[in-house]
């Protein structure tokens, strides 16, 4: 590959609803479209899952586009690259800013598969036809309107709910859910939402039978984690504390929890994603794939990943119109059921929506 071209845009895709977490309430996705011109005319893409302030992690918007803009594309532009894994040696003296690095790792393997005549899927080494979601939701007012909020989509089949919890909103609204959903995969995110001295409270949440609680401690925290795995019986999921494979082996040497979430974004490419999803699989350690709230681009860049083996619980992929009334691919993600088909089309699998992506852009700029 010999990237000539890249292409930068700054986007706002309005949401149905306004989604809540633990430290934010969202009514747009503002994300960054990179799209790489090949020098045989090969155009791959890639999403910057910064959002415009950095709560999730030291990442945001603008600073994104200066680092892409100013240091990090041009590295890239007239380089030969035989394959998406090397592109790391290009910006080593970049530290961090996984999310700029991964938007350039999943537009190189975008072409790399394009240019081989493979999916996504395929070129990755991923063994699915169809990949399984679970559903997250935000959250809510009271624990009768999480009940009811959970209700539809068990109706609709899913069988992992993810329910965002905080202080003040977690025993008694995931209390009122597992009573009226028995045998649902139910699970708590926090999202950083809580610290060691909030260990009495979430070792009663081993009375509900969750799956697993996600990220309930700080974003980098090793230590704390694995305290706190050793006096509890719910499954710790690591989050924000797993942003590359090294942290993966201390997480595992230290017993800091027992499944990561793994978002390609946070780690910086689908070429790490692989790496941590093996090394996992290895040590007896489940993955399932997380999202950022994201456009079709990382949407489709995600089922394609969920598709490795090492990704063995129900993943954070919905369809398309689960967070947007448009997207900006066509068609859009959509759900066979609580399942994501995997497409065979060479690439990500999906196209640009030329005239979405026209609306919903605020700016562009070109680095050749």
């Amino acid at each position: 590959m010999k990237i000539v071209k890249a292409v930068l845009r700054k986007v706002d895709i309005p949401l149905r609803a306004p989604f809540e977490t633990s430290f934010t309430r969202m009514d747009a996705k503002k994300t960054m479209l990179l799209e790489l011109h090949d020098a045989d005319g090969t155009v791959g893409y890639g999403e910057v899952s910064a959002f415009d302030i950095p709560f999730y992690n030291e990442e945001f918007r603008d600073g994104a586009w200066a680092l892409l803009k100013e240091q990090m594309l041009p590295k890239l532009i007239g380089r030969e690259i035989a394959h998406p894994d090397d592109m790391y040696a290009l910006c080593a003296e970049i530290r961090r800013n996984n999310m700029s690095k991964s938007a350039i790792n999943c537009a190189l393997w975008d072409i790399y598969a394009k240019q081989h005549g493979q999916s996504l899927a395929q070129a990755l080494g991923g063994d699915k036809t169809k990949v399984e979601t679970g559903v997250s939701i935000g959250v809510q007012e009271s624990p009768e309107a999480l009940v009811k909020v959970v209700a539809g989509y068990i109706k609709q089949g899913y069988r992992r709910i993810k329910c965002k919890i905080k202080p003040g909103k977690d025993y008694d609204y995931l209390a009122a859910v597992r009573a009226a959903f028995p045998e649902a995969m139910l699970m708590g995110d926090a999202n950083s939402a809580y610290r060691r001295e909030d260990f009495a409270m979430l070792k009663r949440l081993d009375d509900l039978n969750l799956i697993m609680i996600e990220q309930p401690l700080e974003p980098g925290d090793l230590l704390d984690h694995a305290d706190l795995q050793k006096l509890i019986k719910t499954p710790v999921c690591l989050d924000e504390s797993v942003t590359s494979l090294d942290d993966t082996k201390k997480m595992i040497r230290l017993g800091s929890g027992k499944i990561i979430n793994i978002k390609v974004a946070r780690v910086g490419g689908l070429t790490v994603a692989k790496q941590i999803q093996q090394l996992a699989a290895d040590n007896g350690i489940e993955c399932w794939c997380g999202g950022m709230i994201d456009s079709g681009v990382a949407r489709a860049e995600n089922v394609a990943v969920a598709t490795l083996p090492g990704y063995t619980l129900p993943n954070d992929i919905a369809a398309s119109g689960r967070y947007f009334e448009r997207d900006i691919i066509k068609p859009e993600v959509k759900l066979d059921g609580t399942f994501v088909d995997v497409t065979e089309t060479p690439g990500m699998g999906y196209a640009i929506d030329e005239d979405n992506l026209a609306e919903f852009t605020l700016g562009t700029t070109v680095v050749e």
